[in-house]
């Protein structure tokens, strides 16, 4: 099947020709965005892929439809980008990727914590020049720091467990209590709440 890839940089390409060697789709690998002026590079092609910056609005998508396209996939869970309605009206089922791994993610976000705190991007650069003044480079112990997670679902739940091993105090704000995160000591708070009293705040939340 022949499939029109927008919106590439050179990692997409090597890890979607690796995944796709057994399927053997055809992909065509096109750097620009997607929008209504760039849909007529995707005619003729069944199958659209694309990402969180490329623009499947009516037109757009009407535009798709008109010159064969059957199928959007979205290489991202998010599909706010995606007029899902227009889609379905014009005959384009959509379909994204489940979920990322809440691992990455939540050891991501303590690494932008640490990152921050620590104002380690800064310090590499001042070390690169030979500078290795602290002047503006000291941060705080995160041990005994209280830590707002806002949204305690599998994401939010894991970086709770690396906070905790860090020795935060942890407060959560969600919908629902996640029986894992009140295992670990957290305390549900409204949000006013845990907005006063955070030193960090950490969003997982739609």
């Amino acid at each position: 099947m022949d499939v029109a890839v927008f919106n590439t940089k050179s990692y997409d390409r090597q890890y979607m020709e690796a995944a796709n060697q057994a399927a053997g789709h055809r992909l065509h690998f096109l750097e620009p965005r997607l929008t209504p002026e760039t849909a007529s590079l995707a005619q003729n092609f069944p199958v659209v892929c694309v990402f969180i910056n490329d623009q499947l609005d009516r037109p757009t998508l009407e535009h798709l439809s008109a010159h064969g396209t059957k199928l959007v996939a979205t290489r991202s869970a998010g599909f706010n980008h995606i007029d899902l309605d227009a889609a379905a009206q014009v005959g384009i089922t959509v379909v994204r990727v489940p979920a990322y791994s809440p691992y990455a993610v939540a050891e991501h976000a303590m690494a932008l914590i640490l990152t921050l705190n620590r104002k380690t991007h800064r310090a590499n650069n001042r070390v690169r020049e030979g500078n290795f003044a602290l002047d503006g480079l000291l941060g705080f112990d995160l041990f005994g720091c209280t830590v707002g997670i806002v949204g305690t679902g599998k994401i939010g739940a894991i970086l709770a467990r690396i906070l905790h091993g860090f020795g935060c105090h942890l407060l959560g704000y969600d919908l629902y209590q996640n029986q894992a995160c009140l295992d670990l000591g957290m305390t549900y708070v409204p949000l006013p709440e845990l907005l006063g009293r955070s030193h960090i705040i950490s969003l997982h939340c739609p």
